[in-house]
């Protein structure tokens, strides 16, 4: 067993370690920061969405903006929509499990908001869905996905795939890149001390 838990870890640290010398995606990270604070300047949301484990990961990620991070400061508009159970399972119910995200950026999302969707696939239909709605409505999308990006790779205006395609060591990169976004976002938005 403890060469199973082993084999587990050193896959992480390499999918990590990999991420660490990816200088396009290091940019890229630095990119979305700017982007990001400056949705917030400009009084814009970001929304987040994903199935499964990744719901579970926007969710947090929404909750690091809207709650804090390091710094005791003001709440920032962003949010996980799967969050609202009584919508969710009646869209479902009534239309398709496919439109959940879709409908709700369409009644929900302005101009100049920001979509991320955590897939690791890159083929989740709903999120797919989803970032096809927020793009006519000149939203910015930024796709969370593994290696290939998958469908949303040509729907996303920024592309954040991992190098894997071991779900659950893209689902753990996700939540580090994540994490650092919303430190920076933090320090840049509020400056270091809120």
């Amino acid at each position: 067993m403890q060469d199973k838990i082993k084999h587990c870890i050193s896959e992480s640290v390499t999918v990590k370690s990999q991420l660490l010398k990816d200088e396009r995606m290091l940019q890229l990270i630095g990119e979305l920061v700017d982007v990001i604070v400056t949705i917030f300047r400009n009084g814009n949301h970001i929304y987040f969405c994903g199935n499964g484990g990744s719901a579970a990961d926007a969710q947090h990620l929404a909750a690091e903006f809207s709650g804090r991070f390091y710094i005791n400061r003001d709440a920032l508009p962003a949010e996980a929509l799967h969050c609202n159970t009584s919508y969710l399972t009646a869209v479902a119910n009534d239309y398709s499990y496919d439109v959940i995200y879709s409908r709700l950026i369409q009644g929900i999302g302005k101009e100049g908001d920001m979509l991320i969707g955590l897939s690791t696939s890159g083929n989740s239909a709903n999120i797919v869905q989803a970032f096809d709605t927020a793009r006519k409505k000149g939203m910015v999308t930024v796709g969370f996905t593994g290696g290939s990006g998958g469908l949303l790779k040509d729907r996303s205006d920024y592309l954040v795939n991992v190098p894997s395609s071991n779900t659950p060591r893209i689902q753990e990169v996700h939540m580090l890149i994540g994490h650092i976004i919303c430190q920076l976002v933090e320090e840049q938005y509020f400056g270091k001390q809120g």
